[in-house]
């Protein structure tokens, strides 16, 4: 399942997201979205885990939750169009 972070703060890395989400299961990928040109945050990322019961159970403990102080948004991530 690929789940959907939102509100990071721009500190955050991919391997300090990936450990947040591996106290759920295994974590398959976690990406911060950077900014292409500054390589900066955007302020979100994205985490794949191959277990959707872990996967779940990591947005629901996670969803509103601090990650390095903010309060983060944590849903399934939509698919792109």
């Amino acid at each position: 399942m690929n789940i959907y972070i939102g509100n990071l703060s721009y500190d955050v890395s991919s391997d300090q997201l990936k450990e947040v989400f591996e106290a759920y299961g295994d974590v398959s990928s976690a990406k911060v979205i950077t900014d292409r040109n500054s390589g900066r945050s955007k302020g979100f990322g994205f985490v794949e885990m191959d277990n959707k019961a872990e996967a779940e159970a990591a947005i629901e403990q996670l969803d509103g939750a601090e990650i390095d102080g903010r309060p983060v948004k944590v849903n399934e991530a939509k698919p792109r169009n």
